[in-house]
């Protein structure tokens, strides 16, 4: 491996890259063969590019993470003293039942955390190898190929571009103004600029500027890159915005209220038990002063805590994170089957956020970070490309001018003079980052690069381009990359002893103002009048209205004494008194579906944004034929800007025209980046798509990053929050539509806790209280617990998007999470549960006529139904949860199987643990007539949330209301009023 102190003298000492590559029995021009068998035997003797993955925690270190919660630790505690206890006074065989019930649940909750957490692990690891694993183009056998860059191999020439990423340590072996960040891997923001004198690339590193080509020397473990990679822990949490800010703030309110419920619970029983006030189930008063032994009354005493501790068990709200990552679980789950999402994250693996990581490769899109999918449901604005977003990226020479004449077909140039036709041939073939490969077995020609040079290229062959030929005659002296700001791209080759061609191509109108002269029909040249110029001009303006990008080719020439013989790189060449050889009109048709995609996103109050480099006129006929802009618009104050104008400006009159504008032409990176900026100073949450390395600070400025799979750079993904895969545009609109079913999935699982919590707190501390005694004990609240946190979230998170959810307007930064709608429900459904249950709680054995039973049998029976008809209640509430805003809870119930299955699986464990296991829940059968009132009970919850959405609720947040009661308002003094100081 070479070593890169010393790089410079161990290549010379090996003959060069030449001669290196004769070492590595490799091609420069060819590449290594696409055999499997030599792969496989270079994999063997060189290494992979891979590196070893970090051993993964076992399962057993999942369980312990889960023992360590807290509310769990307490009722570990409580059950081992109840269990010893209650052994140790009514002996083995009754004493084991309350203490090894609670000892049962808490494992079972361990068991599900645990489970849940080792097997997300495993997709977050398997996630991670895929997140790694970038596509490249690779020269094997004569031909560019795709690859995976774990695929490369020493030996392997890699065609490299701006935006790429090096994939293996190599050598260069071409290049044209090649530019190399190597700040990943030396901690300095300096660009390095590689050629002959400097021609290591280390892996890992991006280019910054120009194109090139390498061989590679090194892979995985045998480059620095593989080393540092291998030793880095991947595990950092993240939390979501939803999660940081709102979920976070209801569940510190909800587990304030529920730690400060308990411990009045356990103040009020404690003072009745000690004060002799509490019954035993048998009537008997359960603690006597100087009576009651240690032994008992400590066990009375523990009984107590626990219920307390189960209260906060119930009333902590562990389900709130549970439901987040559940629900972009499964939504991003559901998105498989429509090819649209798969999570593609670097950087969280908090244990509840697992859930939200799901395998679901060879799809359209990639969520970098997972608050993306919460934000960008909140997006107010889309900032998108053209090409290959709104348009199918698929491009096609239709039109071309040359000599001054409209060439009918494209391809007929038997009118040109031969001279220009070779001058324009030339140009195509040297002044290009695409590539032609002949097969050799006749076929035909296949053509590399990006859309536009592929497309330019084709049309080159068919105006009868010899590509290898044509690159032969002549050689390059110097290149300049085509640059999105200035709009063009040059090349410099010597065709002589004497001259020096320079041919540069790039927008039409911006080539054609450098342009002093043009060529003839005959082959002569002819300066460039103002009619003429006005001619042309005329013919960009009909093709950009025919919604074609407009390209133009222009040359001239200098003597070779010209150009400096050092420092070619810094060579700045000529760009004025250019002669145009021709322009051609490159059609890229908009996609199929995007008109309707910019309606919906239009009804869903997300305004669609098209920032483009294309001309105005272009501009605007695409914005047209996408439906971004319409006749009503031409009359309207929509602003077509170009991006020129919008820089000049001043910051605040950006902010002033932001709003308006739906078309940005003749734009650069950072006039988007601009644009994002003013957006989000006017209040917008904005969602911006790039392909380019120059689009990195724009994307990572927007609020959701949105970068091309297909056609985006390495560092352009590396900036975004998402990626598309496909480029295409109606997949942004479903992150949209996906983003919101999110939100609006936790905001039904959240009215269903709230409401579960207010009424089990409710009644335990009402019967508590009046009573002394609780009629949900530690065991069936920690099933009710699971019911509520687990399979509850589950439930819920499990709806797809209605077409509802796009014809609402973004949900607002500030927005509350808790809406009157819900508030409203809560309460309904909440109070219907606590008046009925205390009912039946307080007067269930004259309600049952339990008179003739003995009074331990008669509380039994009363609590077991209480507890049964609370079951009931939240398991048709799940129906209500699930259509906050609608009268018809149970439209489209049928379609979501895992939703039916997980309330048929919680009637069945409910059914089995009143008439199986009441030994370990504390609860007796029921008779039928018993279980149809409970059933009976939770159904009116449906008729009663029908009527209950019939009121209508104030647009004030409830939260403001109570901030305004509850606000302490200083009285004022005589003197402020009268307007004097103190």
């Amino acid at each position: 491996m070479l070593n890169r102190d010393h790089e410079a003298i161990m290549l010379q000492e090996v003959g060069g890259v030449s001669g290196l590559s004769d070492l590595l029995k490799s091609n420069l021009d060819r590449g290594v063969s696409s055999n499997e068998d030599e792969l496989l035997q270079r994999r063997d003797i060189y290494g992979a590019n891979t590196y070893p993955r970090k051993k993964r925690k076992s399962i057993w270190r999942f369980v312990f993470e889960a023992c360590q919660d807290l509310t769990l630790v307490i009722l570990m505690v409580a059950a081992a003293i109840s269990l010893s206890l209650g052994m140790a006074t009514e002996g083995v065989k009754d004493g084991w039942y309350d203490g090894g019930s609670i000892f049962f649940a808490v494992f079972l909750v361990i068991f599900v955390t645990a489970t849940s957490d080792y097997r997300q692990s495993l997709q977050f690891q398997h996630l991670n190898e895929e997140k790694q694993n970038i596509q490249v183009e690779v020269i094997r056998g004569g031909k560019r190929v795709g690859a995976s860059i774990f695929d490369l191999v020493v030996g392997d020439v890699v065609p490299l571009k701006i935006g790429d990423q090096v994939p293996a340590d190599g050598v260069l072996i071409s290049g044209h103004s090649l530019a190399i960040d190597e700040s990943s891997m030396t901690g300095e923001s300096k660009i390095v600029h590689k050629d002959q004198k400097a021609p290591m690339l280390m892996s890992g590193c991006k280019v910054a500027d120009g194109y090139g080509s390498m061989l590679v020397t090194g892979v995985g473990t045998n480059t620095e890159w593989g080393t540092l990679m291998a030793n880095l822990s991947e595990d950092i949490g993240e939390e979501t915005p939803l999660q940081q800010v709102r979920l976070n703030g209801v569940a510190t309110l909800i587990g304030i209220v529920g730690l400060s419920v308990a411990g009045v619970v356990l103040v009020v029983l404690w003072i009745r038990y000690f004060t002799g006030h509490s019954n035993n189930p048998d009537g008997t008063t359960a603690f006597v002063a100087g009576t009651t032994g240690a032994k008992q009354g400590f066990m009375g005493a523990i009984s107590i805590f626990t219920v307390a501790v189960t209260i906060v068990v119930v009333a902590v709200p562990e389900g709130l994170p549970l439901a987040v990552t559940l629900t972009l679980a499964y939504s991003m789950r559901k998105m498989m089957r429509d090819k649209a999402l798969v999570m593609h994250t670097k950087r969280f693996t908090k244990k509840n956020l697992y859930s939200s990581i799901n395998l679901c490769f060879w799809f359209r899109i990639q969520v970098r970070r997972l608050s993306s999918c919460e934000t960008m449901g909140s997006a107010t604005t889309i900032c998108s490309d053209k090409t290959g977003t709104l348009t199918l990226n698929k491009m096609t020479v239709v039109e071309a001018y040359l000599s001054g004449t409209k060439l009918n077909p494209c391809d007929n140039t038997g009118m040109m003079f031969s001279s220009v036709a070779s001058l324009l041939v030339e140009g195509i073939a040297q002044n290009t980052a695409g590539a032609v490969f002949s097969p050799e077995d006749g076929g035909a020609a296949e053509v590399a690069g990006s859309p536009t040079e592929k497309a330019i290229l084709s049309w080159g062959l068919e105006i009868g381009m010899n590509f290898t030929d044509v690159r032969s005659k002549s050689s390059v002296l110097r290149v300049l990359p085509f640059n999105s700001v200035k709009k063009r791209g040059g090349v410099a080759v010597q065709v002589s002893d004497a001259y020096v061609h320079i041919h540069w191509k790039g927008a039409a109108e911006l080539v054609l103002a450098s342009c002093k002269s043009w060529f003839s029909v005959d082959g002569s040249v002819h300066p460039m009048s103002s009619d003429k110029y006005n001619e042309l001009k005329r013919f960009i303006d009909d093709m950009s209205m025919s919604s074609l990008r407009c390209i133009a080719f222009a040359y001239c020439t200098c003597e070779l004494s010209m150009v400096p013989r050092e420092d070619l790189d810094k060579w700045q060449l000529p760009e004025e008194n250019l002669t145009l050889l021709g322009m051609v009109g490159i059609k890229d048709p908009c996609r199929p579906g995007v008109r309707d995609a910019v309606q919906l996103c239009s009804a869903a109050g997300v305004k669609v944004r098209m920032v483009t480099g294309d001309n105005v006129e272009t501009a605007k006929a695409i914005a047209f034929e996408c439906g971004i802009l319409n006749a009503k618009d031409a009359a309207s104050e929509t602003i077509i800007i170009e991006g020129k104008v919008f820089r000049e400006m001043s910051e605040t009159a950006r902010e002033e025209v932001a709003d308006k504008i739906t078309v940005m032409a003749r734009s650069s990176p950072n006039d988007k980046l601009l644009l994002v900026q003013a957006l989000k100073r006017k209040g917008h949450v904005v969602a911006v798509t790039g392909d380019g390395t120059n689009d990195a600070p724009a994307l990572h400025e927007a609020d959701i990053g949105l970068s091309m799979g297909i056609s985006g750079t390495e560092v352009a993904k590396e900036s975004s929050d998402i990626i598309i895969l496909d480029d295409d545009f109606t997949s942004v609109v479903k992150v949209v539509r996906w983003g919101r079913s999110v939100y609006a999935n936790i905001q039904k699982f959240i009215q269903f806790q709230l409401t579960v919590n207010v009424a089990a707190l409710v009644i335990n501390v009402v019967a508590a209280v009046s009573s002394g005694a609780v009629p949900l004990n530690a065991v069936e609240l920690l099933w009710v617990n699971l019911i509520m946190d687990t399979l509850g979230a589950l439930a819920l998170a499990t709806e797809p998007p209605t077409d509802n959810l796009m014809k609402r307007h973004p949900v607002g930064r500030r927005e509350p999470l808790v809406t009157n709608i819900m508030w409203r429900n809560l309460f309904i459904q909440a109070l219907y549960q606590i008046t009925v249950l205390l009912v039946f709680n307080f007067d269930g054995k004259r309600i049952f006529h339990l008179h003739n039973e003995s009074r331990e049998r008669a509380d039994k029976m009363k609590n077991t139904f209480v507890f049964n008809a609370f079951v009931f209640c939240q398991i048709f509430n799940e129906f209500n949860a699930r259509k906050p805003e609608e009268k018809n809870v149970l439209r489209g119930v049928t379609s979501n199987r895992l939703f039916m299955g997980i309330v048929g699986i919680t009637t069945v464990l409910q059914i089995l643990i009143i008439e199986f296991l009441g030994k370990f829940f504390g609860t007796v059968r029921l008779g039928w007539k018993l279980w149809l009132l409970s059933v009976a009970i939770g159904a009116v919850s449906w008729p009663l949330a029908y009527v209950g959405k019939s009121i209508p609720v104030p647009a004030r947040p409830f939260q403001d209301y109570l901030k305004h009661c509850c606000a302490w308002r200083r009285p004022r003094r005589r003197d402020e009023e009268q307007g004097g100081k103190s």
